[in-house]
């Protein structure tokens, strides 16, 4: 019997994949528990469908993503933070204070866990942070951190 997976089996067959497997293993496992369907015509032409979806969901998540990494690219934050004499900061900006004054600041929506941070930051300056858009494309915004008065 041919069947179509419509979600993840045992990490060897990924969802949307067409195999031919035995008629009780379809019957009696795959399709009574949701991993997969008959490949009928109407699946086929269901499947294609919902791909194509997916494709357009993924272009414009890329173009959005392009385009947000253009404006981080042109753009920086700063941020205001109490320090002693050496400059060290009483406490530390983290990815989650970045975020917010990405929001703040820019009215763009990153995530905390889209920026990249070995470690927080603990000094006074000027830093290069990387952001994790999507998948394969990073950004980069300029932050300031300078003394709170």
């Amino acid at each position: 019997m041919k069947i179509i997976y419509i979600k993840d089996y045992q990490n060897r067959y990924k969802k949307g994949e067409i195999r031919e497997v035995k008629d009780g293993f379809a019957r009696n496992f795959l399709i009574p528990y949701g991993y997969a369907v008959e490949a009928t015509e109407q699946n086929l032409k269901l499947l294609k469908e919902k791909e194509k979806i997916e494709e357009a969901k993924k272009k414009r998540k890329l173009d959005q993503a392009r385009e947000i990494k253009n404006i981080l690219k042109e753009s920086s934050i700063t941020i205001m933070a109490k320090a002693g004499r050496d400059e060290k900061l009483f406490g530390a900006i983290t990815n989650e204070i970045i975020s917010e004054e990405i929001k703040k600041q820019l009215n763009i929506e990153i995530e905390k866990h889209q920026i990249i941070l070995e470690e927080p930051i603990k000094k006074l300056g000027i830093y290069k942070v990387p952001i994790r858009l999507t998948d394969g494309l990073e950004g980069e915004i300029k932050v300031w951190i300078v003394r709170e008065k």
